[in-house]
């Protein structure tokens, strides 16, 4: 009995020895796992209420005169010729020859396109042939009639005058005859017929031999020389005609457009899609190029004649070239709602081409008075990705501080700043969309 109650007995020895050994391991696990959460906690709630990076720039304030001029509206348009010439034929006809090609640099007067001239030719020998004749008939009645013409006229009054002197004498003859009854009254009446006509006669031939001596009348000299005159500007006209089937380029310039061929026709009046042409070349000078932009009708106001901008183009960004207002358009465009200007551009070179993608950027007219003897105020000029809704921020003892500002003129600088900004300020320059005001924020590295 009493062996087997020693075997019921608990053994407190060994309980002791175990127990402790548990709770420690449980305490432990407890203290990492807690240690943990506190960690992720504070690393957490550090991430959470960090101060964001900012970049940083202190704000200077440069002098009036030598801050840039601003840019007060960039507008966009197309290069285009200030004067395109379309080159027409004056005459119908087909083509022979063309001696030009697209983008040839041709000189004013140069041949550039010729007409077959056959029908031209002999419309000129004709109206040759009319004047000639003319002049002749005019050249005739100047100088009169000829000397044999009047000696002539003359030989045939001296032989009516010796046929009435005949017949006077057989008239008196048969008078003297009738007086002595041996004539018939019927020979004194053939008689005295006789005489009459050579009266008659030799007048009329006296007459002509003074109209002979006298030569053509000045209406009749006057009529010729009136039809020699149109002879002469027919022979003009023909001439001009012939002379219009050679097509020389009226200007210096560039080949824009080449629209016939050998053997095509060229009109002067209506012209069909398939028909004949209007025209046989385009051309222009490509010193002489200017800008086509619409502006809308709210930003007009900022322009004015002669203003400047500085050109550039989408194909060659890199180049600007000087420019100014040419031309205000006197009306708007309704469905629109803008305007259309011209800028010229002072220097063009090769690298411009008309219908080109161009922008203009028009430049500010303000400049800092020379002689004045009042101090100018100093213009502060910031990145134009500092600003934001009309106001930046600043860095101040770590925090973010919004400030509303009076933005003026933009330049390739930035934007200028007409109040808000004295210069000095530790500037935000990109600040992020989520900052706002009193926000904690640090500089970066």
């Amino acid at each position: 009995m009493d062996a087997e109650l020693k075997n019921l007995q608990i053994d407190r020895t060994k309980r002791r020895s175990t127990e402790p050994s548990k709770w420690a391991t449980r305490w432990i696990i407890c203290g990492v796992l807690l240690f943990l959460l506190i960690g992720a906690w504070r690393f957490a709630s550090d991430k959470l209420n960090a101060a964001p990076e900012v970049e940083v720039q202190r704000v200077k304030s440069v002098s009036a005169a030598s801050a840039p001029q601003g840019v007060v509206l960039n507008a966009t348009g197309y290069i285009v010729a200030a004067h395109k010439i379309e080159v027409a034929a004056k005459v119908v006809g087909k083509v022979n020859w063309i001696g030009v090609d697209k983008g040839d640099h041709v000189k004013e007067g140069q041949v550039v396109v010729r007409l077959e001239d056959d029908e031209y030719q002999a419309q000129l020998e004709q109206a040759k042939g009319q004047f000639v004749t003319l002049q002749a008939r005019l050249d005739e009645a100047l100088h009169g009639s000829r000397p044999e013409e009047i000696a002539q006229s003359s030989a045939n009054l001296e032989s009516a005058r010796s046929d009435l002197d005949n017949a006077r004498i057989t008239l008196d003859r048969t008078k003297s005859l009738i007086a002595d009854g041996v004539a018939s009254k019927q020979s004194l009446d053939d008689a005295q017929a006789r005489y009459d006509s050579a009266i008659h006669k030799v007048n009329s031939l006296l007459k002509s031999y003074e109209l002979v001596k006298l030569g053509p009348r000045h209406e009749e000299i006057d009529a010729l020389r009136g039809q020699v005159q149109q002879a002469q500007g027919m022979v003009a006209y023909a001439q001009t005609n012939l002379a219009n089937t050679i097509i020389r380029a009226p200007v210096t310039g560039t080949i824009l457009e080449r629209a016939v061929e050998k053997g095509e026709f060229v009109t002067t009046s209506f012209v069909g899609d398939r028909g004949a042409k209007g025209y046989v070349v385009s051309l222009a000078d490509l010193n002489d190029l200017e800008v086509e932009l619409d502006i809308s009708q709210n930003d007009f106001a900022k322009l004015h004649m002669g203003q400047r901008g500085i050109v550039t183009t989408d194909a060659f960004q890199d180049r600007k070239y000087d420019g100014f207002i040419k031309e205000l358009s006197p009306e708007a465009n309704r469905q629109k709602a803008t305007v259309q200007i011209k800028v010229k551009i002072v220097k063009p070179d090769d690298y411009l081409r008309p219908e080109m993608n161009s922008s203009v950027a028009f430049l500010s007219d303000e400049k800092p008075a020379a002689t004045s003897t009042v101090v100018a105020k100093p213009v502060v000029i910031v990145p134009s990705a500092a600003v934001h809704d009309g106001a930046v921020f600043v860095m101040f003892d770590g925090k973010a501080v919004r400030r509303a500002v009076k933005t003026g003129a933009t330049s390739g600088s930035g934007i200028r700043i007409e109040e808000g900004l004295i210069g000095g300020e530790d500037l935000i320059v990109n600040p992020p969309p989520a900052l706002k005001d009193g926000d904690k924020v640090r500089q970066k590295a």
